[in-house]
């Protein structure tokens, strides 16, 4: 499994694309195999395809609009929003069904699953 996140400075950036930078972690067995550091200056549209080309299959992102949203659901990527922290520690967590989105951290009680 292929997930992806907006990268700033080791942690899920608070804005989807706002720097263009991105980083693939690859899990297999729930854990971590590799990491991927990518960097794209093309339209937010573009991500598609990019993604879809490393073979991901989640993006977990903190801020992300609605039309982006769309079009990743609409490729076959699942989007996990209101995720932050160490993108590691947020891989490690989605991948133990353990993850926290904001609402959850905020007493919601709700997981991303």
């Amino acid at each position: 499994m292929k997930i992806a996140m907006p990268y700033l400075n080791g942690t899920v950036d608070e804005y989807f694309g706002r720097n263009g930078e991105f980083i693939i972690v690859e899990a297999d067995d729930g854990m971590i195999t590799g990491k991927k550091i990518l960097t794209s200056e093309t339209a937010l549209g573009d991500l598609v395809g990019m993604f879809q080309n490393e073979g991901v299959e989640v993006v977990i992102a903190n801020v992300i609009s609605r039309p982006v949203v769309e079009m990743f659901f609409y490729n076959g990527i699942r989007v996990i929003t209101r995720a932050s922290g160490e993108v590691e520690q947020v891989a490690k967590d989605f991948l133990s069904g353990e993850l926290l989105t904001g609402a959850a951290c905020r007493g919601s009680g709700n997981h991303a699953r």
